[in-house]
C-alpha cells in the first residue's frame, strides 16, 4: 500500500485532463469604422483620456457625489456583488473536490441486540464506544474535478464582470438623467418666462380690446399662444418630479429632491480624444464577461468527456473502538483501513455520450453569444462616436437658429411698434422662438449625453476606478479566484 499511494498520486501529476483547452475566438476586429468621424488609431493619449473619471469632466461637484453615492448605495450594484458573492461561494465547493475531505466522529451505544446462538436466552447489554477520524479523496486523474474548478472559475469572475456592467449602467443612467434634469430646469425657466412675458401682453391687449381697438381675433390669437406657454409649465414641473424620483432610486433612496450644482448651460462640456483605440473594446464588461461564460462552457465538455473514463477514489479510517469507555484508548483499541475503488462505466446507453453533445451544444451557443457580444461592441461604439459629432453639428446649427429667431422677434416687434405689420407677426416670431428654445435645451442635454455615451462605449480604465468605489463582495475576486488552498 505504501508504493499504491504514491503511484496514483505521480499519475495524477502528469495525466492530462480531458477535453478542449481554451482558445480565445478569433474575431475581425475594424481597422476603421464605416463614419469617416470614427477613424480607429491608436493613440496613448486617447487611452489615457478614455481612464479618466469623466462625470468630473463636467464641473459639476453635485453630479460627483451623486454618481458616488450611487456606487456605494444603488440596490443593483448591491445585488450584482451579492450574486459574485454566491459564485465565490459555488468555486470554493467545486475546488474543495480537488483535496482529500476528512471528517471526525464519535458514537457510543448501549443495547441489547440479537440472541446468542448458544439456545439461551438471555441477552446480554452490550456497550460500543469509538472515535474515528476518516478521509474520502477522488484521485483526478482524468481532469474531470479540474475541468469543473476551471468553469466555476471562469463562472466567478463571469460575475465579477457581470458586476462592473451594472456599475457601468448606473453611472451612464445617474449622468444622463441629471443632464436630462438640468434640461428640464431649463426648459421650466423657459415657459414660465415666456408665459410672463405674454401674460403682460394679453393683459395690454385686453385692455385695447375694451377699448374696441383690437379686434377679438387678435386677442384670441395672443389668448392662445399664452395658454400655449402655461400648458408647458405643469407638464414641465410634472416631469422634473418624476426624473428626481427615477434618480433617487438610482441612489438607492426614497423619493426626494434631488440637488443642482451647475446650471445646463454652464456644465462643462468633456473633449472626446481622436482616436479612440478598438482595444478599448476589450475591456467592456459584456465583452469580458461573455468570453469567461465561453471559458465555462469550453470547460463542461472536459467534466462530460470525463465520465467516459473510471473514476478512483481512496478511503481511509483510523479510530479507535471498545466495549468499554476506560479501555477506549488503549492500544489494543485501535481500528483502521485503507481501501480504494476503482468504476468504470460499461452500458449507460447513451447517457455519457448526451452529456457530451449538449455540453458542445452549450458552447457552441456560448461562442456565437461572445461573437455576436463583440460585433454589438464594435457597434455600439461607432454609434456613440457618430452620436457625438453629428449631434454637435446640430447643437451649432439649433445654436444658430436661435439666435436668429431672437432677432427676428426683436424686429417684429419693431415694426409692430411702428405699425408697419400686425401682430400676427410677432405671435409668429414669438411661437417659433419659443418652441426652438425648447429643443435647443433638449439638444445641449443631447451633447453632453452624447458624450457620457461615448465613454460608456468603450469603457476604458474609468470603470476599474468606479466598480473599485462600489459596493464591494465579501473578498476580493482576485484573491479568492486564485487562492488555491482547501477550505473548510
Amino acid at each position: 500500500m505504501k508504493y499504491v499511494i504514491p503511484a496514483i498520486l505521480a499519475c495524477t501529476l502528469v495525466a492530462c485532463a480531458v477535453g478542449p483547452d481554451y482558445r480565445r475566438p478569433e474575431t475581425d476586429a475594424p481597422q476603421a469604422f464605416e463614419n469617416r468621424d470614427t477613424t480607429v488609431v491608436l493613440d496613448s493619449t486617447a487611452i489615457a483620456a478614455a481612464d479618466t473619471a469623466w462625470w468630473q469632466l463636467f464641473g459639476d461637484t453635485v453630479l460627483t457625489e451623486l454618481i458616488h453615492t450611487a456606487l456605494q448605495e444603488n440596490n443593483d450594484v448591491r445585488i450584482a456583488a451579492a450574486r459574485v458573492e454566491q459564485y465565490m461561494g459555488l468555486y470554493g465547493v467545486t475546488k474543495s473536490d480537488l483535496f482529500p475531505k476528512i471528517d471526525a466522529g464519535a458514537s457510543g451505544t448501549r443495547g441489547q441486540f440479537a440472541l446468542t446462538g448458544d439456545g439461551s436466552q438471555v441477552r446480554p447489554t452490550n456497550n460500543r464506544f469509538d472515535v474515528s477520524v476518516s478521509a474520502w479523496w477522488e484521485i483526478d486523474l482524468w481532469g474531470k474535478i479540474r475541468r469543473a474548478t476551471e468553469a466555476a472559475k471562469a463562472e466567478l469572475l463571469a460575475s465579477e464582470e457581470a458586476r462592473r456592467g451594472v456599475v457601468l449602467t448606473v453611472t451612464a443612467l445617474v449622468a444622463n438623467s441629471y443632464i436630462d434634469l438640468l434640461a428640464l430646469d431649463k426648459q421650466l425657466i423657459i415657459a414660465m418666462q415666456t408665459a410672463q412675458s405674454r401674460e403682460k401682453s394679453l393683459d395690454l391687449f385686453r385692455q385695447r380690446y375694451a377699448k374696441g381697438d383690437v379686434s377679438e381675433l387678435e386677442l384670441s390669437q395672443i389668448e392662445s399662444q399664452y395658454w400655449l406657454a402655461m400648458a408647458q409649465v405643469p407638464a414641465l414641473e410634472r416631469s422634473i418630479v418624476q426624473l428626481e424620483n427615477a434618480i433617487s432610486v438610482l441612489l438607492g433612496r426614497n423619493p426626494q429632491r434631488i440637488p443642482r450644482g451647475l446650471m445646463l448651460d454652464s456644465l462643462a462640456l468633456p473633449g472626446v480624444p481622436e482616436g479612440l483605440p478598438s482595444e478599448l473594446l476589450e475591456r467592456r464588461p459584456d465583452v469580458r464577461q461573455a468570453e469567461e461564460q465561453l471559458r465555462a462552457a469550453n470547460a463542461r465538455i472536459g467534466v462530460a468527456k470525463s465520465y467516459y473514463y473510471p473514476s478512483i477514489s481512496l478511503t481511509g479510517l483510523f479510530g479507535v473502538a471498545s466495549g468499554d469507555l476506560s479501555n477506549l484508548f488503549k492500544p489494543d483499541a485501535r481500528i483502521w483501513d485503507v481501501s480504494g475503488q476503482i468504476l468504470q462505466p460499461i452500458f449507460h446507453w447513451g447517457e455519457i455520450s448526451g452529456q457530451v453533445d449538449a455540453a458542445e451544444a452549450v458552447q457552441k451557443q456560448t461562442l456565437y453569444g461572445y461573437v455576436s457580444t463583440v460585433q454589438n461592441a464594435f457597434g455600439d461604439a461607432e454609434n456613440a462616436l457618430v452620436e457625438r459629432s453629428r449631434t454637435q453639428e446640430q447643437h451649432d446649427a439649433q445654436e444658430n437658429e436661435v439666435k436668429a429667431l431672437r432677432v427676428y422677434e426683436r424686429l417684429a416687434r419693431m415694426r409692430y411698434t411702428e405699425g408697419v405689420t400686425s401682430y400676427l407677426e410677432v405671435l409668429d416670431a414669438e411661437r417659433a422662438l419659443f418652441s426652438t428654445e425648447l429643443d435647443y435645451a433638449q439638444t445641449q442635454a443631447r451633447l453632453s449625453k452624447s458624450v457620457v455615451g461615448v465613454y460608456r462605449a468603450f469603457a476604458g480604465g474609468w470603470l476599474d476606478w468606479a466598480a473599485a468605489a462600489a459596493a464591494q463582495p465579501a473578498d476580493p475576486v482576485e484573491q479568492r479566484a486564485s487562492d488555491q488552498s482547501p477550505k473548510k
